[in-house]
């Protein structure tokens, strides 16, 4: 499977398109919203790979793999080897590449699916699992506030152990953020829609708008709101991830409604206003 088919970019496209090409798949074929699951990990591994500029230069430049033996001679040659020199294996070291110890164990690709209001808030996740070497282990997850979608957490020597006399690997955790009813997200500013009267509009109103961490803000609709128009307020976004003291803004997107159906009289009273 080409990573680059799967995710439906260029071979030279650049992180930001990675990314926005991910979290577009993504959140189609997410199995909590009923989307394929082999699809959905064939993107998880894609985004594994081409997000992360080490892996993805061994992607695309990956070095000759030998079958077998030594340095690709025949199965069963290290072992003519071995009867011939004591049970010594290979008598030249490695220069028929004999594969040695790696340095470090395997770094391990987990995902934490939340809420948008888990990333607000920050999340503490104990979870058990399974290492390559067979053995269980409970990690203890800490999601900072602020953290977007797509975000890969390092967790450091928290992972595979398979060799116990080198460092254990590291697990990358990649945070997925589910979509929301109401807010949808730009970096660390929110959006939602606002629904009013076209009577509204025209006279003004004030209004009571829900935020994300459940406070109630007062708007003011001046007389002669616009359909589409964009109200913001200072603070009530999202926390920065470098700095939850620092929000965003909450953007108000205005939709005016119109009503369908009007009597005869609102027809009337309306026509001596306006025309």
């Amino acid at each position: 499977m080409d990573h680059y088919s799967t995710l439906g970019i260029s071979k030279d496209a650049g992180p930001d398109d990675i990314k926005r090409a991910y979290r577009k798949l993504a959140s189609q074929h997410h199995p909590d919203k009923g989307g394929d699951t082999k699809k959905f990990q064939e993107l998880e591994e894609a985004y594994r790979t081409l997000s992360d500029p080490e892996k993805r230069a061994q992607y695309d430049n990956p070095q000759p793999q030998f079958n077998g033996g030594f340095g690709g001679m025949p199965p069963g040659f290290e072992d003519i080897f071995a009867q011939a020199f004591g049970g010594g294996g290979n008598p030249f070291g490695n220069m028929f590449g004999r594969r040695q110890q790696p340095q470090r164990n395997r770094t391990m690709n987990l995902n934490a699916t939340i809420s948008l209001e888990d990333a607000f808030n920050g999340k503490e996740i104990l979870a058990t699992i399974k290492l390559p070497s067979g053995s269980e282990q409970v990690i203890e997850i800490k999601i900072p506030q602020g953290v977007g979608d797509g975000t890969v957490l390092r967790l450091a020597n928290m992972g595979d152990d398979t060799y116990p006399n080198i460092p254990r690997g590291d697990i990358h955790l990649t945070v997925v953020i589910t979509q929301h009813p109401v807010f949808s997200r730009q970096g660390d500013d929110l959006i939602r829609n606002i629904e009013i009267t076209c009577v509204e509009a025209m006279l003004g109103k004030i209004i009571q708008v829900d935020t994300l961490d459940g406070k109630t803000l007062e708007v003011k609709l001046n007389p002669g709101t616009q359909p589409g128009q964009l109200m913001s307020a200072q603070g009530y976004g999202m926390p920065s991830m470098k700095d939850p003291r620092f929000k965003g803004r909450l953007l108000m997107n205005i939709n005016v409604t119109v009503p369908k159906f009007l009597t005869d009289e609102q027809k009337q009273a309306l026509e001596k206003v306006f025309i």
